[in-house]
């Protein structure tokens, strides 16, 4: 996994490089079967602008492309930290829907195949 890590407004330590990479790296497990290679993420983290001192001053914003399929989240707080996880969390959500949503698609087309393979109770040959 190929991660890009920009910061605005803020100096980027190695603290907050580190827990980027740990947290945005840990959906990898999610993603199995897929290439590492294949799987680029763009993380950019900061504060929105540089005069505000309370508030929800620190905001996450990542983009996750895996084979053409684009995840995007975005989240804003009082901590960079609880940004990142909070960008963590809804790729997850995002990740888990795909896949599902992947898979009911694939169960529906089979059940449909199964159903028009079926013979029809008033053939000839049917069984019994």
């Amino acid at each position: 996994m190929r991660i890009t890590i920009k910061a605005t407004n803020i100096r980027l330590t190695a603290g907050i490089e580190k827990y980027i990479a740990k947290k945005i790296g840990g959906l990898q497990k999610f993603l199995k079967g897929t290439d590492p290679d294949e799987i680029e993420a763009f993380v950019e983290a900061g504060k929105p602008s540089k005069h505000h001192k309370r508030g929800l001053v620190f905001y996450a914003e990542t983009n996750l492309k895996v084979l053409g399929k684009l995840y995007r989240a975005k989240a804003q707080t009082s901590d960079i930290y609880a940004s990142i996880d909070q960008v963590k969390d809804e790729l997850q959500r995002e990740i888990k829907r795909f896949k599902e949503k992947k898979l009911t698609k694939d169960r529906r087309k089979e059940r449909s195949f199964k159903k028009a393979k079926a013979l029809s109770p008033y053939s000839r040959f049917r069984k019994s």
